[in-house]
């Protein structure tokens, strides 16, 4: 058997109704394939089948992982082999892993939208020239959060009709190409982080919900601040998220001040905070836009930071009240203090092991002193 049977008989044996036991066939066929030695997969490869754990899938999928590389479909990028609702075809599809962003934008169209925009991002690194027959969708036929997540997070697809599937070698070829294609887009999609480009991209359809008064850190998941490696040209960089290290730090400090910091559900924003007595009272909102001081010099920073602050209020606060705005930063500002309290922006900055900021900034109490 090779890949050509095993799509074959996943078309053949699964069934949505029949549940995600054990003794269910479909479930055990795709439940077999991590330990199947037939599939003749490239060298360093694996497969493992999903066909739902609780819940049965929509769509049954089994995904193709590098050995070497990330094999977490929650993040990063994979290839997948989805099937469609209705099972009538499968796609090949260069996949970005859709999980991880729930806590960040929910399940909906901010995900959706968010996934396009980064997949039209990633097609760049394709060689146009060789996805003849390929498409950027895949057609899943369910209307459900995960399978229209699938679609929107498609960098590129090859889709093939269950009941004529190519032949073992055609399907091979087209994995390989596959693999060139997730190997071009994971080298290019390192290169674009070590820049300063934000790591979730604008939307002007947002609604930026989601705080609770259940727990004043509900609301409040910066993300992981640990180092990473980004291997670039056969060199090894290490980053540290000191962007997220900057908005957690603060968000703690903030709320001994009396304010709920907010960054679940609000991209494209990077912090919220309201006040913790009575917030849908008062309605006041303070929206931070948080920015790293590169090489001790502020001025690429603070423009930043003021186009984004003028931005999100324009396009965001249509129907709520106007946030009061404020600038956070690594350190020290200097001369833009007063510029920034003179364009109606509040700056708070680093100062040692507290903080400091301009006189509105006391004024609310953010400060350390």
């Amino acid at each position: 058997m090779g890949i050509r049977d095993l799509l074959s008989e996943v078309a053949s044996t699964y069934d949505r109704t029949a549940g995600s036991g054990r003794e269910v066939k479909g479930q055990k066929v795709l439940r077999s394939v991590a330990s199947r030695a037939d599939l003749d997969l490239p060298a360093g490869f694996k497969a493992e089948g999903h066909g739902g754990q609780t819940t049965p899938a929509a769509t049954p999928w089994i995904g193709v992982f590098d050995e070497r590389g990330e094999r977490d479909p929650k993040k990063g990028l994979y290839l997948a082999y989805i099937f469609s609702a209705d099972l009538k075809n499968v796609s090949l599809t260069l996949q970005q892993g859709i999980t991880w962003l729930e806590e960040r934008l929910g399940k909906g169209r901010a995900r959706e939208d968010h996934l396009r925009r980064q997949a039209t991002r990633l097609r760049r690194a394709v060689r146009r020239q060789e996805r003849h027959g390929w498409v950027d969708e895949p057609e899943l036929r369910d209307g459900a959060a995960r399978p229209k997540a699938y679609e929107a997070a498609s960098v590129i697809a090859k889709t093939y009709d269950t009941s004529a599937l190519p032949s073992d070698s055609s399907l091979l070829e087209d994995l390989l190409l596959g693999i060139e294609s997730l190997r071009r887009a994971e080298d290019f999609d390192r290169t674009w982080w070590l820049g300063d480009a934000p790591d979730v991209e604008v939307s002007y359809e947002l609604t930026g919900e989601g705080w609770t008064d259940a727990d004043p850190l509900a609301g409040f998941h910066p993300k992981d601040s640990s180092e990473y490696v980004a291997r670039i040209s056969a060199r090894q960089q290490v980053k540290k998220r000191s962007h997220e290290d900057l908005i957690k730090d603060f968000g703690l400090h903030v709320l001994d001040r009396g304010y709920i910091p907010i960054t679940r559900l609000q991209h494209p924003k990077d912090l919220v905070l309201r006040q913790r007595e009575a917030p849908e009272v008062s309605g006041e909102e303070w929206l931070v836009e948080a920015k790293v001081v590169r090489n001790g010099n502020p001025t690429q920073a603070v423009r930043e930071a003021v186009g984004q602050l003028y931005e999100y209020r324009h396009f965001l606060y249509q129907r709520q009240s106007e946030p009061f705005l404020i600038g956070l930063f690594s350190e020290r500002i200097g001369a833009y203090v007063p510029y920034l309290e003179a364009q109606g922006i509040a700056s708070i900055w680093r100062d040692g092991a507290g903080w400091d900021g301009s006189p509105k900034a006391r004024e609310w109490h953010m400060t350390s002193r």
